[in-house]
């Protein structure tokens, strides 16, 4: 289960030390590392194949229980976890500019991960097996049934946002590529 926060601790662990690194940069260049040089380049990357991990691992994970691929917890803790580090990668690697279709990113990253914690929250008011099949009984049938419906609407929310935002990304990235390539 999740009641323990595991992930959010190593989530926050791993911030400090990719905190650390771009201190660090900021230290030796002088400057806050532009979004287009290596530094920048190299969070972007690394912080859009974690939220794409975020989005697909858990996503096929979450359509194959037959499989044994490990708990549905664990995957949720690690979807979890990859869906703060790399949305805070990619906020490091925009160089604290917001502007344009980059901006537009921004936010939809920032709206996705509030709305995860608000899925995550919800989640935990059902109680689950450690392979996240809902337990029948445990709560009375109202709130069983307020919760279910309170999860349904998040999803209808929290889904089309992560769609809106990975639109977004793609289009960033292949004007990155389109004007750091082609225009030169």
């Amino acid at each position: 289960m999740l009641r323990g926060g595991r992930e959010l601790w190593w989530a926050f662990f791993v911030g400090i030390l990719i905190t650390g690194a771009y201190g660090a940069v900021i230290f030796t260049a002088g400057k806050i590392p532009a979004a287009g040089e290596l530094f920048g380049h190299l969070l972007g990357i690394l912080g859009f194949i974690l939220m794409l991990m975020t989005e697909i691992l858990y996503s096929l994970r979450k359509r194959t229980r037959s499989a044994s691929w490990g708990r549905m917890s664990s995957w949720l803790q690690f979807h979890i976890f990859t869906g703060l580090v790399g949305p805070y990668m990619v906020l490091l690697h925009t160089s604290w500019k917001f502007n344009g279709i980059a901006g537009v990113t921004t936010l939809f990253t920032l709206i996705i991960v509030v709305s995860g914690f608000v899925g995550r929250y919800i989640y935990t008011r059902i109680p689950r097996t450690l392979d996240g099949l809902e337990i029948e009984g445990a709560l009375s049938e109202s709130a069983l049934r307020q919760a279910r419906q309170l999860m349904s609407l998040w999803h209808t929310v929290h889904i089309p946002i992560g769609m809106v935002l990975f639109v977004t990304a793609f289009v960033h990235m292949g004007g990155a590529l389109y004007y750091a390539t082609f225009l030169k």
